[in-house]
């Protein structure tokens, strides 16, 4: 039988399974191993901040997509993985090294030892007065020398293995490194590499007095899509977005999801002119695919992207630049769709005050 601890825990644990499967149905989300963990996490309450986004998400928009889960997850569970994952590569890298030194030690007790056997038969030798006498002291220092060989090459092989460890450990940690900078629905780079590299690159630009452009984009018609054809295809199509953007990218450049269907391109070094050209290209390129869904084969047509583009000024804040590359970014929205809009053009200059088109 079990004890009344764990039969409590048992209970206590399948009333979170249950609330979690119950949140999966009534929002007809699809009973993935992430879902899973997503609404166990939020019936546990363990993580409150993981708990407010979503109630702030369904209070907004009434559910959650598929992408809006994948950034829940991402921001609230992966990192915690990628931090346990550090934390197993630093406690492999301790015991490594505390093997190392402890073969250090045993090598180190083991030269004290050879020292002192050949002061031994330094001083052995002086009185020795007969051929029998030294050749025992030449045979004793023989067998004391083929052991100190034997054991310097154990030390030689245990140090080029614990080498070879600790260069797979720095492999692994560098694996880690790119997973958690790393969009995992898209590849591209997320919210916080984006961060980090708009900010360098401001900084940068200013020191360097280069110019600096950052292109907003988005999926047009994102939620309809999405509510058509279900999460998976929505997937598909960031997918289809993310690879159009890394094929029109350069190494300097650097590509991001910016957050749901949005995505966010900044390049250094870059003027205005260029830089419509890079977008355009984005744009053509997702314009170009046709969509099929994968179950069925089903041809979904083309997806379309609107795209908007600022270059930094004087006095610029990331979030300054952000926002008018957005501004631009509604502006296309609200003249079409699928197409690119940049500060200059003149349907810039509404932007600001009109609501957010999808």
């Amino acid at each position: 039988m079990l004890m009344t601890g764990q039969t409590d825990e048992h209970e206590r644990t399948m009333a979170f399974a249950e609330i979690a499967l119950g949140q999966i149905k009534a929002l007809r989300q699809d009973a993935s191993p992430r879902n899973y963990e997503i609404w166990y996490a939020y019936a546990t309450g363990y993580k409150p901040s993981l708990n407010q986004s979503i109630n702030e998400t369904l209070a907004r928009n009434g559910n959650l997509t598929d992408a809006d889960l994948e950034q829940v997850y991402g921001n609230y569970l992966a990192p915690a993985r990628l931090s346990d994952k550090i934390d197993n590569v630093g406690l492999r890298v301790m015991d490594e090294i505390e093997q190392v030194m402890s073969m250090m030690d045993s090598a180190v007790g083991s030269a004290a030892s050879y020292t002192e056997s050949l002061a031994d038969a330094t001083t052995k030798l002086g009185q020795s007065k007969d051929r029998e006498g030294l050749r025992a002291i030449v045979e004793s220092l023989v067998q004391s020398a083929q052991e100190m060989k034997e054991n310097n090459q154990a030390l030689e092989a245990r140090l080029n293995a614990s080498k070879q460890e600790i260069n797979q450990l720095q492999e692994n940690l560098e694996v880690v490194r790119t997973e958690s900078l790393t969009d995992p629905l898209t590849g591209l780079s997320n919210r916080k590499l984006f961060d980090d590299a708009l900010s360098k690159s401001m900084s940068d630009a200013v020191e360097r007095s280069e110019p600096l452009t950052l292109l907003m984009t988005d999926v047009d018609h994102f939620k309809n899509f999405n509510d058509t054809w279900g999460h998976l295809t929505g997937d598909q199509v960031l997918r289809l977005v993310a690879m159009s953007v890394k094929q029109n990218v350069k190494g300097q450049d650097t590509a991001a999801r910016y957050g749901g269907e949005e995505f966010a391109v900044v390049l250094p070094n870059t003027v205005l002119r260029s830089a419509l050209t890079v977008a355009d290209h984005i744009r053509r390129a997702v314009m170009s695919k046709e969509l099929m869904k994968r179950s069925t084969g089903q041809n979904l047509g083309r997806v379309t992207i609107s795209i908007g583009v600022a270059t930094v000024r004087k006095g610029d804040t990331m979030q300054s630049l952000i926002a008018r590359a957005d501004a631009c970014l509604y502006a296309a929205k609200r003249n079409g769709r699928n197409r690119v809009i940049c500060e200059t053009d003149p349907e810039f200059a509404s932007a600001n005050v009109e609501p957010k088109v999808a």
